[in-house]
């Protein structure tokens, strides 16, 4: 991590960890998630300023654990000498990540933008549930939503497409999620129909492991319906070797496991790709770096489509006090 110079003399450093449990435990092809764990850091300044940072670990996309998160934090110093030049190993993504936002945070104002409900892709309940649950997402004004697949057999759930597709109204636009679950056979079911439905899917994520580049290319040229890479590429240099490869379709970058939110920003503004700015269910503090980071990539490059950010997941995280832009009150609830 590069360091920021600071006039201060030195800077308090603090954490506390976090436990959430979701209102219901979310299927993915990875299995059932029941509850987010994270850190937030805290910097203090002589100045009386503070910084917040998360650290938002998710294990199955490769980063560290919250353990091993702990672990790193509990042998920072807890004073932070002005020109500390300590580095993050790259094992150590979401720690970069959450260090780097706190380190920026400290230098600058807070303002909390919020943006429109329609720029975010609402998250639905995997499996049958989804037929009911994009009613009251729509009410309250999404417009995208984002649907897991490769949880139940490949008939059940293209029968459960098709009663969604006639449930959801014109406007709505579905992304549908493998997380790298499908074969190439059940792929290639599953983008034969979504090509039938038109554009009404927006695209499918990565609907193979990672480690089928060359199957996911032939997939992208021969169907219609867009492929996005996600777990594919969950670090930046799987990104970066990604696109060097010569992927030009869409990118879902989940930025609090990436690592450095400054390197992605330079590389976006360097290499202009098709981007989802996505989350991992992070508190209001990773959640507004998210925000402030797809608003700076929006402005760096005015030729890309602006994508519903997949942000759209307050409805599944519990009324903890966590979510408050009031990131003093919000540290003082881990006490």
């Amino acid at each position: 991590m590069h360091h920021i110079n600071h006039q201060s003399a030195a800077i308090a450093f603090e954490f506390r960890a976090y436990r959430r449990l979701f209102r219901r435990p979310i299927k993915t092809n990875h299995g059932i998630w029941k509850y987010r764990e994270g850190i937030i850091l805290k910097l203090s300044d002589h100045q009386g300023r503070t910084g917040f940072g998360e650290v938002a670990p998710l294990p199955w996309f490769g980063t560290e654990t919250q353990s091993q998160a702990i672990a790193f934090c509990q042998q920072m110093p807890t004073r932070l000498s002005v020109g500390d030049n300590f580095s993050i190993l790259p094992t150590l993504p979401a720690c970069q990540f959450g260090f780097e936002l706190a380190y920026r945070n400290l230098t600058r104002d807070i303002h909390c933008a919020e943006l429109d409900i329609r720029h975010y892709s609402a998250l639905l309940p995997a499996g049958e549930a989804a037929l009911n649950a994009w009613s009251p997402l729509w009410a309250m004004g999404h417009r995208t939503f984002k649907w897991k697949i490769g949880v139940a057999p490949v008939a059940v759930e293209l029968a459960w497409l098709s009663q969604l597709m006639e449930r959801l109204p014109l406007g709505a636009q579905l992304r549908l999620d493998a997380n790298g679950g499908l074969c190439e056979i059940v792929a290639h079911h599953w983008l034969d129909r979504c090509d039938r439905l038109g554009r009404r899917i927006e695209f499918i994520e990565q609907p193979l492991p990672p480690n089928c580049f060359d199957g996911l290319t032939k997939l992208a040229r021969r169907y219609q319906t867009p492929i996005a890479l996600d777990e594919s590429v969950t670090a930046l240099d799987q990104l970066k070797a990604h696109y060097y490869r010569g992927w030009r379709g869409i990118y879902v970058v989940k930025p609090a496991i990436l690592g450095s939110a400054d390197r992605l920003r330079q590389f976006c503004e360097d290499c202009p790709i098709d981007l989802v700015v996505s989350s991992v269910f992070e508190t209001d503090i990773g959640r507004q770096a998210l925000i402030d980071l797809a608003i700076a990539l929006q402005a760096s490059s005015s030729e890309n489509p602006r994508r519903a950010l997949g942000m759209g997941t307050q409805q599944w995280l519990p009324n903890d006090g966590l979510d408050d832009p009031d990131w003093e009150a919000l540290w003082q609830r881990l006490r």
